[in-house]
C-alpha cells in the first residue's frame, strides 16, 4: 500500500502490527453522562465509541492491537468526572475523550495534567478548557474536537449581516452563565466588526422565565433581530413572549436549541428563527453515518456530542498510528502536529498554540414548518 493511500485510511483503518502473540490492548478511556438529564445525550455518544471501537477492531485494531473502550459515567456532575478520569487513568488508558461539558472538562485537566494523559474533549465549547489565560499558554494534556463560541458568536453575526442582511439587533442574555456572558460579548465584537450596530442589550439572572419587562424595552429601539445566547428553555420562552408582545423581529439563538424540545416550548414563536450548531442531522458530511447509527440503534443520535466523540477517536486513532506508540507524552506531540486529518466532520487540524481545532465547521439551523432543518455551514468568517 502507497503511503499517501494508507494515511487516508488511518482514521477508519488503523495499521496492523507485525504478527505473533496478541498484545495487551490500548485503553482508551470516556467520560460520559449515561444517566441523569443529559444522559439523552451521553448515550448516543457512548453507542458511537462502541461503534467506532468495533470498527477499528475488526480492520485490524490500532498498531495490530485491539482497543479497549472504558467508559465511566460522570453522572453530569464536574466532581464525579474528576473521579471517573482518576479511576480510568488509574487503569491504565492512554488517552481519554470526553468530558461534553466544560465544566466538567475544566475541572478534569487537573487530573490530566498531573499524569500527562491527553484528553480530547468532544463538545466542550468554553476557551478555558484548552488554555489557561494566566500563563497564555495551552493546557499541555487538553485538546478539544469542537469549535470555540468566539467562532460560534462570529458565525452568527457573520450569517446575520450576510445571509439575512439585517444590522440592527438586539441581545437577551443571562448574566449568571459564563457560557452566555461569553457568547454575548464574541457575538457583539463580531456584529460591530462586520457593520452591524446593537440597539439594545439587556440581561437577566438564571431560571428567570418572565421576560416581558425586558422585552418592553426592547420593542422600543425597533430592532430587526434578537440574539438569544442562552439555553433553550429561555430561549423558548422569550420567543413565545416577544411575540405575544407585538415583537415581529428574526430570533437567532445558539447551539443549546437543536433539540425537539424547543418546538412544544416555544410553538409557532419557533418558526423562523435560525440557531448555530456543532453539526446537524441534515449535515451532507454525516448523513451516511447518521444512517448507519440509525439502523443500529433504531433511532436517529441527538447530536452533537455523538459525531464529536467519533472525531476524537479518530483523531487519537491518527496520532497512535503516526507516532507508531501509545506513550502519552507521543501523542500529545503528534496531536499537536495534526493537519488536514480526515475525520467524520471533515478534515481536523489542531492549533499548537491553543490546541484548539482550525475552522472547524460551524452549522447554521432553521425551523421551518415546525422542524429543525439544516441551512449551510461555515469554516471560516473570512
Amino acid at each position: 500500500m502507497n503511503k499517501a493511500l494508507s494515511l487516508a485510511l488511518i482514521p477508519i483503518l488503523a495499521l496492523a502490527g507485525s504478527p505473533g502473540r496478541a498484545a495487551d490492548p490500548i485503553k482508551i478511556g470516556q467520560v460520559v453522562t449515561l444517566t441523569g438529564s443529559n444522559a439523552p445525550w451521553g448515550i448516543p455518544e457512548n453507542n458511537a465509541l462502541k461503534t467506532e471501537v468495533a470498527k477499528i477492531n475488526a480492520s485490524g485494531g490500532i498498531l495490530g492491537r485491539q482497543v479497549q473502550l472504558i467508559a465511566y459515567d460522570y453522572k453530569g456532575d464536574q466532581l464525579e468526572a474528576v473521579n471517573v478520569t482518576k479511576r480510568m487513568i488509574g487503569d491504565g488508558v492512554v488517552a481519554i475523550i470526553g468530558a461534553g461539558s466544560s465544566g466538567a472538562s475544566i475541572a478534569m485537566t487537573a487530573v490530566t495534567e498531573a499524569a500527562g494523559i491527553p484528553m480530547m474533549a468532544t463538545s466542550a465549547t468554553n476557551p478555558k478548557v484548552t488554555f489557561n489565560y494566566d500563563t497564555k499558554k495551552p493546557i499541555h494534556t487538553a485538546f478539544r474536537a469542537c469549535f470555540i463560541d468566539p467562532f460560534q458568536g462570529s458565525v452568527a453575526a457573520k450569517f446575520i449581516t450576510s445571509d439575512l442582511k439585517l444590522k440592527k439587533g438586539a441581545i437577551i442574555f443571562d448574566v449568571g452563565s459564563d457560557y452566555s456572558q461569553g457568547l454575548d460579548q464574541y457575538f457583539k465584537e463580531a456584529f460591530g466588526k462586520f457593520g452591524g450596530t446593537v440597539v439594545a442589550r439587556e440581561g437577566y439572572r438564571s431560571g428567570e422565565m418572565d421576560f416581558r419587562a425586558i422585552l418592553g424595552k426592547i420593542k422600543t429601539t425597533n430592532p430587526e433581530f434578537i440574539y438569544l445566547p442562552t439555553d433553550m428553555t429561555q430561549a423558548a420562552m422569550v420567543m413565545k413572549q416577544a411575540r405575544g408582545l407585538g415583537i415581529k423581529a428574526v430570533f437567532v439563538s445558539d447551539d443549546s436549541c437543536d433539540t425537539p424540545d424547543l418546538l412544544p416550548l416555544a410553538g409557532a414563536a419557533a418558526e423562523g428563527c435560525f440557531f448555530t450548531n456543532l453539526t446537524s442531522l441534515e449535515d451532507p458530511t454525516i448523513k451516511t453515518w447518521i444512517a448507519e447509527y440509525k439502523k443500529q440503534y433504531g433511532a436517529e443520535p441527538i447530536l452533537p456530542n455523538c459525531v464529536m466523540a467519533v472525531d476524537a477517536m479518530r483523531a487519537f486513532t491518527w496520532a497512535i498510528t503516526t507516532a507508531k506508540s501509545t506513550e502519552p507524552a507521543k501523542i500529545i506531540a503528534q496531536l499537536e502536529k495534526m493537519k488536514n486529518v480526515p475525520v467524520l466532520t471533515g478534515n481536523l487540524s489542531i492549533d499548537a498554540a491553543t490546541h484548539n481545532p482550525i475552522n472547524k465547521p460551524c452549522v447554521v439551523e432553521t425551523v421551518k414548518n415546525n422542524q429543525i432543518r439544516y441551512l449551510k455551514r461555515f469554516t471560516n468568517v473570512d
